[in-house]
C-alpha cells in the first residue's frame, strides 16, 4: 500500500514537473507578427524627406537616427519634425558622429557621454524630437557601453556584419534591448538583392521582425552609404505583398 502511495505521489510530482517546464518553454517562445524594422542613420535629412513622398503609399515608417543635430538648418529640422508626425520615429546617433569605442578607449565613458549624448539629447529635446533609441556610430559597440546607454536608451541598434545564412544572421528581434540591423547599402560587401529576399522570407516564414539599416536614400549610387528608393520600394512591395508589419525600433521595446 504504502508502495503505490509512493508511486502515486512520485508520479503526480513528474507531471506537475513536466507541465511547470512545458508553460515555462511556451513562455519563452514568443512569436510576433512578421515584420521589419527600416532604419537610416547619419543626417541625410532631404533625401529621406524625398523618399518618404515615394514610399508614402505603402503606409510604411522608419526610424531616422540622426547625428549631427546642432548642424542641420532650419528647413531640416522642420522636416524631421514633419517626418515624426507622420509616425516615423526619430533616433539619436552621437552628436559628433564618433566612433563610440575608440572614443571611449582614449576619453572613457563619461567623458563619450558628456560629449556625444548628453547634448545630443538636450538638443533634440528643445527641437520637440523624442528620442528613445539609439544606433552606434559605424556600428561598433561594447557591454561596457551598452550597460552605460541601455540607462539613456530603449533600444540601442549595432550592426550585423555576418554574411551568414538567413537562420544564423542577429539581424532579427530576440527579444533584446540590444539589436543589430543588417545593411542594405549597395557598397555593402553582403548586400545583394537575392540575399535581401532571403532575409525577408526568412522573417515571413518564422515570424520574425528583421532589422535593416540604411545611410544615404538615392535614384542612382554614385558612392559608398547609398541606398536605392528602388531597394526600399521592393521591400515595401514584399510587405505589402505578404502582410507585414513595419515597426520602429522604439516599438520593439513595447512588445511582449
Amino acid at each position: 500500500m504504502k508502495n503505490c502511495i509512493l508511486k502515486s505521489t512520485l508520479l503526480c510530482a513528474l507531471f506537475l514537473l513536466l507541465s511547470c517546464e512545458t508553460k515555462k518553454n511556451k513562455q519563452e517562445i514568443k512569436t510576433y507578427k512578421a515584420g521589419v524594422v527600416l532604419s537610416f542613420d547619419d543626417a541625410y535629412v532631404n533625401e529621406w524627406f524625398d523618399a518618404d513622398k515615394i514610399l508614402k503609399k505603402y503606409s510604411w515608417k522608419a526610424t531616422f537616427c540622426v547625428c549631427k543635430i546642432n548642424t542641420l538648418n532650419d528647413s531640416e529640422i522642420k522636416k524631421l519634425i514633419e517626418l515624426q508626425r507622420e509616425g516615423h520615429e526619430i533616433a539619436g546617433h552621437g552628436l559628433h558622429h564618433y566612433n563610440a569605442v575608440k572614443f571611449v578607449a582614449k576619453y572613457g565613458i563619461d567623458e563619450y557621454l558628456k560629449q556625444e549624448i548628453y547634448p545630443m539629447l538636450d538638443t533634440m529635446k528643445k527641437l520637440s524630437l523624442n528620442v528613445t533609441t539609439f544606433a552606434y556610430p559605424f556600428g561598433e559597440r561594447s557591454a561596457a557601453l551598452d550597460t552605460s546607454l541601455l540607462t539613456k536608451f530603449k533600444i540601442i541598434r549595432g550592426r550585423a556584419f555576418g554574411g551568414e545564412i538567413p537562420s544564423e544572421q542577429n539581424c532579427y528581434f530576440n527579444n533584446s534591448r540590444i539589436v543589430y540591423g543588417f545593411d542594405i547599402d549597395n557598397s555593402h560587401i553582403h548586400f545583394s538583392v537575392p540575399y535581401l529576399l532571403k532575409l525577408l522570407d526568412y522573417a515571413k516564414e518564422n515570424h520574425k521582425i528583421l532589422i535593416l539599416c540604411s545611410h544615404k536614400t538615392v535614384t542612382d549610387v554614385t558612392e559608398n552609404y547609398q541606398t536605392k528608393v528602388e531597394t526600399l520600394e521592393l521591400i515595401c512591395a514584399y510587405m505589402k505583398r505578404n502582410d507585414m508589419k513595419f515597426y520602429t525600433l522604439s516599438d520593439l521595446n513595447k512588445l511582449e
